[in-house]
């Protein structure tokens, strides 16, 4: 869908459904963080990737940060400086899933139980956009091989997987299945629990720029999987029934992701598009061809029951992330956390919803 086919209608904060129940000042602290980074962006010279009117209040809420304590100040926060847009276009609703950070054991050596690496980012690799706009643009290549005359497309994963950059030493870390190797790529960061205690937070460092396949949705349009039974834990059972099965649907997926590991106060939690760092429940992937990065978006989903409220899901979230799958003025994916619960929660989402986008008024 293109950005002209879409527009946005003001709405009353009324409008939003179980908006006065939401814990405004965790949304708050969500937008901070974002707002630091807009800043820090618009300071160093780098392009924010944000409407100016949204750098304004950005500051506003780092300036004022300390006298927004609670949750009353937070949601007068909202309501004075945003008003609420329902986002038009053809569908009548959007659709919502969920990623989450797995915790997964693995080494920092080949062993005979770690067989499967984790390749670092290439040096060859080169972006052809944004990183913050590669699920916009995923229908293209988003990277590519630089070589003396130009640049080439990358290796496949199956290329990569056979071989196509051994010898290179870019090998960061080795897990112990190639499904747990292919949804820690898909879910784009992840924790890796090493025999003796220790722990690495890895995330996200480039791909190889081809467009992302569902593998989930391979199997259904192929007839090798029932749609209605179809979910995280399921597709994961399914590709390790039998390896080389589920190796030959996963390369299906041409896409594959390179990772770096991530220390001091950035490994503190998982990180988002612009090295945002993620807040549970909080943070929001979004199609950057319609939101800025930093945008609160309420979110509002009746049929998503099992991550909020039992009469579903309302929410105010902010755009933090994107991702290749993410594409729409209402395709959201909401970040659950770390760790079995949290990737529990995010499997099971896939439901119909709604975004109300807050943008922001104009500062005198």
């Amino acid at each position: 869908m293109r950005s002209s086919d879409v527009s946005f209608a003001p709405v009353p904060f009324g409008d939003l459904s179980h908006w006065v129940d939401d814990d405004h000042a965790a949304a708050f602290a969500a937008f901070l963080v974002s707002s630091r980074r807009l800043l820090e962006r618009a300071r160093d010279g780098l392009k924010p990737d944000s409407p100016e009117t949204l750098l304004q209040v950005a500051r506003i809420a780092v300036d004022g940060a300390g006298h927004i304590q609670s949750a009353a100040e937070a949601r007068t926060f909202f309501e004075t400086y945003f008003v609420p847009h329902r986002v038009v276009h053809s569908a009548a609703q959007g659709l919502l899933t969920g990623y989450y950070e797995p915790v997964i054991p693995g080494s920092r050596t080949p062993t005979e139980r770690f067989t499967v690496p984790v390749l670092r980012r290439p040096a060859d690799l080169v972006n052809l956009v944004a990183d913050s706009e590669r699920g916009a643009k995923a229908d293209a290549l988003t990277h590519a091989r630089r070589t003396a005359t130009g640049t080439e497309p990358y290796a496949t994963r199956e290329d990569i997987e056979e071989g196509a950059l051994a010898g290179q030493g870019l090998e960061l870390v080795w897990l112990e299945d190639p499904v747990d190797a292919f949804f820690l790529h898909v879910q784009g960061s992840g924790i890796i629990a090493f025999d003796d205690g220790s722990q690495a937070r890895i995330t996200y460092h480039g791909k190889n720029g081809h467009p992302y396949t569902s593998v989930g949705r391979y199997l259904i349009d192929q007839g090798l999987f029932p749609a209605d039974q179809m979910s995280l834990d399921a597709l994961k059972d399914w590709l390790k029934a039998d390896r080389a099965r589920g190796i030959a649907a996963m390369r299906q997926n041409r896409s594959y992701v390179f990772f770096r590991e991530l220390t001091g106060e950035a490994a503190r939690s998982a990180l988002g598009a612009m090295e945002i760092p993620l807040s549970d429940d909080r943070s929001l992937a979004v199609d950057t061809g319609f939101h800025a990065l930093g945008t609160p978006v309420y979110v509002m989903s009746p049929a998503l029951t099992h991550a909020d409220r039992h009469d579903g899901f309302y929410r105010l979230m902010v755009a933090q992330d994107v991702g290749s799958a993410i594409r729409g003025p209402e395709r959201g994916d909401i970040y659950f956390g770390t760790g079995d619960l949290a990737g529990s929660r995010a499997g099971a989402t896939k439901h119909p919803g709604n975004f109300l986008v807050l943008l922001p008024k104009a500062v005198p």
